[in-house]
């Protein structure tokens, strides 16, 4: 507040009318108009020549498909809250992105100032409208021909609910979301779902099978015959500066459309795991702290230091980062290509930490998504066996400057410490003190990196290792183990 009293402006007086003066007699012509400029070419024009890069922002060569029409009226979600508060991450914290845990997913969560929250029930579009057709950008194609594969899922139990967003596999059914959408962050294992999809039905889902280690799950919609599957693209032909599009439910806002670019691939991130609880009356436990990333749930109380996890363990998971604005809600959604192919699926979001829960509640342009190569390969597992495989290299490592024996080295990566009788790496001479670099040709700078490219191999896999052994680099190739 400016401490400068304000001084009110002393009104002019009024200047009487005046008679304005004949132009003179001669004077100098006006100079010519300059010329108009050349009519703009129309995005969905193709030139002659070899078609040049298109912008994300441009048109596709097609106008976008007409999306359905739906008559129906948008309904009101329910009100969901959890009673436990949440961990607050310093630093750097990655976001879980489910909605709604304290009324802030299809319904709004309200503060009066004085403690006390009310709840305002929105209602959402259910499809994409497509105003302009010869206008429409590749997003807008993008979000008209893709939406309808990409649903709202609510989980509930007895004293917990969220929102998340999933993908559709199958015509009959199949959905591909996060774990920790259906499991509430690991707070049941027995939640009660429900799906939303694009064309403003509601349908009852059972939960086919959950993988944490790839924080991915599969639940089959009760009754659907006619759904529209999405297609996957190959993650591993993804370049940086790639169109990122995400569709999903932030806050329960069924249909939201994002745009972005692919920032980094090949990263990983270490999230507390959101394996349900083995017993049901199990109470939530605090994962390890030492951990730079974890889950956030956002709308607990600004002074909730406790976590919403039951297991004390964490996962590192190989994730695509992207600018697209994701936010809570966006969990088990799509990030998409420029051609609407699922690239990723949305997991979490890192948010600058802060001092209360208010700091981290939204995107700040870092975003993550698990690749679809990744995504696919576990959904299929699921729906065959009811589990996914993850590969294991057998050997307890480190980070090079977690180590005191690579004190003086001047390599990056991880550092075995340990090799485990009859594992994959003892199989294949590796040892103690060796410094990994590489594995299948993608880089390695520590132990998160190794650790979470050798969980998205599945189990039996082959695999080439990079490493550094008394400063002479070598490679080798093994067959990972499987992580039970």
């Amino acid at each position: 507040m400016n401490d400068t009293p304000e001084i009110p402006a002393t009104p002019a007086e009024p200047t009487p009318p005046t008679t304005p003066a004949a132009p003179p007699a001669s004077v100098n012509p006006a100079p010519p108009a300059p010329p108009a400029p050349p009519a703009p070419r129309a995005l969905s024009e193709a030139p002659a020549a070899a078609a040049p890069v298109v912008p994300h922002y441009e048109s596709s060569a097609t106008p976008p498909p007409a999306p359905p029409v739906n008559d129906a009226p948008a309904e009101k979600g329910a009100s969901f809250r959890r009673n436990r508060p949440v961990l607050l991450v310093a630093a750097l914290a990655v976001g879980a992105l489910v909605g709604g845990v304290a009324g802030g997913g299809i319904v709004l969560a309200l503060n009066d100032g004085n403690g006390n929250s009310s709840v305002g029930a929105i209602t959402t579009p259910a499809n994409i409208t497509v105003n302009n057709p010869d206008n429409a950008t590749t997003v807008t194609a993008v979000a008209a021909s893709a939406s309808p594969s990409v649903v709202t899922i609510s989980a509930s139990s007895s004293d917990a609910g969220g929102t998340g967003s999933g993908v559709i596999l199958s015509k009959d059914g199949y959905v591909l979301t996060n774990t920790h959408v259906v499991t509430l962050d690991g707070a049941t294992g027995n939640a009660a779902i429900k799906v939303q999809t694009n064309d403003g039905r509601l349908f009852s889902a059972a939960i086919v099978g959950t993988d944490p280690i790839s924080d991915l799950a599969v639940i089959k919609i009760e009754g659907a015959t006619d759904l529209q599957p999405a297609s996957f693209a190959d993650s591993s032909k993804l370049n940086v500066g790639d169109t990122a599009i995400a569709i999903g439910a932030p806050l329960g806002l069924s249909g939201t459309v994002t745009d972005g670019i692919v920032s980094a691939i090949n990263r990983s991130i270490t999230i507390a795991s959101s394996a349900a609880p083995a017993d049901p009356e199990q109470s939530p436990s605090t994962p390890d702290e030492s951990s730079p990333f974890d889950f956030y749930i956002p709308g607990q109380g600004e002074d909730s230091q406790s976590a919403p996890t039951t297991s004390a363990s964490t996962i590192s998971v190989a994730v695509i980062q992207t600018d697209a604005a994701i936010n809570p809600g966006n969990s088990g959604g799509a990030l998409l290509n420029a051609d609407g192919e699922v690239i990723g699926i949305n997991v979490a979001i890192a948010s600058a930490g802060g001092t209360s829960a208010a700091s981290q509640s939204g995107s700040i342009g870092v975003g993550f998504a698990i690749p679809a190569n990744l995504a696919e390969r576990v959904a299929n597992e699921i729906i065959e066996t009811g589990t996914a495989t993850h590969g294991l290299l057998g050997a307890t490592i480190s980070d090079v400057t977690e180590d005191t024996a690579q004190a003086d080295s001047l390599t990056v990566g991880a550092s075995i410490q340990e090799v485990s009788p009859g594992g994959a790496a003892a199989a294949a001479g590796l040892k103690s003190g060796d410094v990994i670099t590489g594995i299948n040709g993608l880089p390695v700078t520590g132990k998160t990196d190794l650790t979470a490219q050798v969980r998205a191999l599945a189990g039996g896999a082959s695999a080439t290792i990079s490493y550094v052994r008394n400063g002479e680099a070598a490679t080798v190739d093994l067959t990972l183990g499987t992580l039970s």
